[in-house]
C-alpha cells in the first residue's frame, strides 16, 4: 500500500511540470477559435472579426472566427461550454444568452456563470425605444400616456429577448397595461412593420439603427444609457425621463470554457483593455455606438454584474409571466 501511494505521488510529481510547461507555452499551435454564436453580419460577428487579427498578432498564432448561430445564440454558447479549457476555443459571450435567456428560459443546457471562465466585458450596446418619423408620439411621456388608455404595440426580436423584457419593464414602471408586445423573428422585420405603420414602437439595440436615426427615418424616444450619448445628444435617457430601472445594455464579453488555467486566463484578461484602445477598434465601436465600459469590467467584477443582471431580469420575467420553454 505504501509503495502504491509513493508511485502515485511520483506520477503526480512528473505530470505537474508537464502541465505547467504546456500552459506556459500557450499558444504553441493554431488556430485559436473565436466562436461567434450569431450569424455573419450581426454585432457579435462584427466585433469578433474586428478583434481577431489583433488577438492573433498579440498571441503569435492565428485566430479564426467561427460562426455557430442558432436558438438565439444558445447553440454556439453550448458548444463552447463543452470544449476543453485549453485556450484554443474562446467565446465572444453575449448578454442575450448569459443574462436574458438565463432569466426567461425554463431550462438551459449550461450554467451561464459556472460553466465558463468569464475574463471581461468588451463593449455594451444600449437599448432604444424607436418610433417612425411620422409617429404621433414625440416624447416618451406621450407614448406611455397612450399605453395607459389604448393599445400601443411594440415590436421586438422575439419572446424572452432583452428587447421584450425592456418593453415589459416599461409597462410595469409606466403603469401602462395596454403596452402590447408583438414578437418577430428578428429585429429587421419588426423595423419594417414599424416603418410601415403596423406597430407603434420597437425596442432594439442602437447599433443597427444609428444610420436611420441620423437620417431621420426613425426617432428614438429614449436610450438606456446612464448619460446621453455624445454622438446622439438629442436622445434623452430613460433615467432622466423618470425610468431609472430601464438603464442597461446588451454587453459582449470574452469568455472560455470552465477551468481555463490561470496563466492563460491572466494573459487573455490583460489583453482586453489594450485591444479596446487600438485605434481601428475604438473608431469602429464608436461608429456603432457600442462602447467599452470605463473602467473595463474584469474577472470577478464582470461575473458579479452578470449574476446581478440575471436576478434583475428574472424578476421582471416572473412579474410579466414571460417564460421560454425549451
Amino acid at each position: 500500500m505504501k509503495r502504491r501511494v509513493f508511485l502515485a505521488a511520483s506520477a503526480a510529481t512528473l505530470v505537474a511540470p508537464a502541465v505547467v510547461s504546456a500552459q506556459a507555452a500557450w499558444p504553441s499551435r493554431g488556430p485559436i477559435k473565436l466562436v461567434a454564436q450569431f450569424p455573419a453580419g450581426g454585432l457579435v460577428d462584427v466585433v469578433s472579426r474586428l478583434l481577431a487579427p489583433h488577438l492573433s498578432s498579440a498571441l503569435g498564432q492565428s485566430v479564426v472566427v467561427e460562426n455557430r448561430p442558432g436558438a438565439g445564440g444558445i447553440i454556439g454558447t453550448d458548444f463552447v461550454a463543452k470544449q476543453a479549457p485549453d485556450g484554443y476555443t474562446l467565446l465572444v459571450s453575449h448578454a442575450a444568452v448569459h443574462v436574458y435567456a438565463a432569466a426567461t428560459r425554463r431550462t438551459l443546457q449550461f450554467d451561464p456563470l459556472n460553466d465558463f471562465t468569464h475574463m471581461g466585458m468588451l463593449c455594451e450596446a444600449p437599448m432604444i425605444l424607436a418610433v417612425r418619423a411620422a409617429s404621433p408620439f414625440q416624447t416618451l411621456d406621450q407614448y406611455v400616456a397612450a399605453a395607459r388608455k389604448q393599445p400601443v404595440r411594440y415590436g421586438t426580436s422575439g419572446i424572452g429577448s432583452a428587447n421584450h423584457l425592456f418593453g415589459e419593464l416599461l409597462k410595469i414602471e409606466g403603469k401602462a397595461p395596454e403596452h402590447d408586445h408583438v414578437p418577430y423573428q428578428g429585429s429587421a422585420p419588426a423595423m419594417q412593420d414599424l416603418l410601415g405603420g403596423q406597430i407603434d414602437g420597437v425596442f432594439d439595440p442602437i447599433t443597427t439603427n444609428v444610420a436611420a436615426l441620423k437620417a431621420g427615418s426613425l426617432r428614438a424616444l429614449a436610450v438606456s444609457t446612464p448619460q446621453r450619448l455624445s454622438a446622439l445628444p438629442s436622445i434623452p435617457t430613460f433615467a432622466e425621463l423618470g425610468y431609472p430601472k430601464l438603464t442597461g445594455s446588451q454587453w459582449l464579453g470574452l469568455s472560455a470554457p470552465k477551468g481555463l488555467p490561470a496563466p492563460i486566463t491572466q494573459r487573455l484578461s490583460a489583453l482586453i483593455p489594450e485591444l479596446l484602445t487600438r485605434p481601428d477598434v475604438a473608431v469602429r465601436l464608436e461608429e456603432l455606438q457600442t462602447l467599452p465600459r470605463k473602467p473595463t469590467l474584469m474577472g470577478d467584477d464582470f461575473v458579479q454584474l452578470v449574476r446581478s443582471q440575471i436576478d434583475t431580469w428574472r424578476a421582471v420575467a416572473r412579474t410579466s409571466n414571460v417564460e421560454v420553454i425549451g
